[in-house]
């Protein structure tokens, strides 16, 4: 029953556009605003298709930037760090070293980030094998490695994403939720668009950004116009 009361949602935002043309990002926001909603609050997502090579070194995209609207989610974070206690007080949902990593070895991967201090980072290496695939890996380019602890809980928290291109060269990025007004997403969205466009690898040379598309978790995707990203 689930799955058909999906499709007739799916089928019916259908209706609501010509989704075989492109659209200013701010018309497919609005355009997505008018979607029939899921019943639980959905994930507004920003998606790309990129250029690169995937498989070259020096064309890895990867970077972080802020929401000027937050992403709507709680997002637990654990520091690895000799110091749990400062950062359990700075808002950590956990925070520790060596213990910490014995229950990661055991399977336990109850948070969202992982941030580290440069000290911990030189033992939380040993760990990479399992944090690595699952995309939690402290990583200084990301903001993830750093001694100002504090700000580094704040920012994550206030909802810093952080984006890294997969094997086939798409990148998705979570801006929003539907139950954010048109304009906080529209400013998400902008804002994520802008810092993808600027992680364009210095050595890459030809179409960066192929498409862009904005959907919601069970929504079909709004195609954005390349007069959005061309400029990168």
């Amino acid at each position: 029953m689930a799955a058909k009361k999906q499709s007739k949602r799916y089928r019916s935002a259908l209706t609501v556009a010509d989704l075989s043309k492109d659209y200013p990002l701010k018309d497919a926001v609005a355009i997505l605003a008018k979607f029939p909603k899921a019943k639980f609050d959905e994930t507004v997502e920003l998606s790309f298709r990129l250029g690169v090579d995937a498989t070259a070194g020096d064309q890895m995209v990867r970077g972080t930037t802020p929401l000027p609207n937050g992403s709507g989610k709680k997002v637990r974070v654990l520091v690895f760090t000799d110091n749990p206690k400062a950062a359990l007080d700075a808002g950590a949902d956990h925070a520790g070293l060596q213990d910490i990593m014995a229950k990661i070895n055991e399977g336990w991967l109850d948070f969202d980030v992982a941030i580290a201090t440069t000290d911990a980072m030189k033992v939380v290496r040993s760990i990479a094998r399992v944090l690595g695939p699952k995309g939690l890996m402290p990583n200084p380019k990301s903001g993830t490695v750093t001694d100002d602890i504090v700000a580094g809980i704040k920012a994550v928290k206030a909802g810093r994403v952080e984006f890294k291109m997969d094997k086939a060269a798409n990148i998705g990025v979570g801006v929003g939720k539907r139950s954010f007004t048109a304009e906080q997403i529209l400013e998400n969205a902008a804002a994520v668009l802008d810092a993808v466009g600027k992680a364009k690898p210095a050595s890459f040379k030809g179409t960066y950004i192929r498409t862009v598309a904005l959907s919601s978790s069970q929504s079909p995707a709004v195609q954005i116009a390349s007069s959005e990203y061309s400029k990168f």
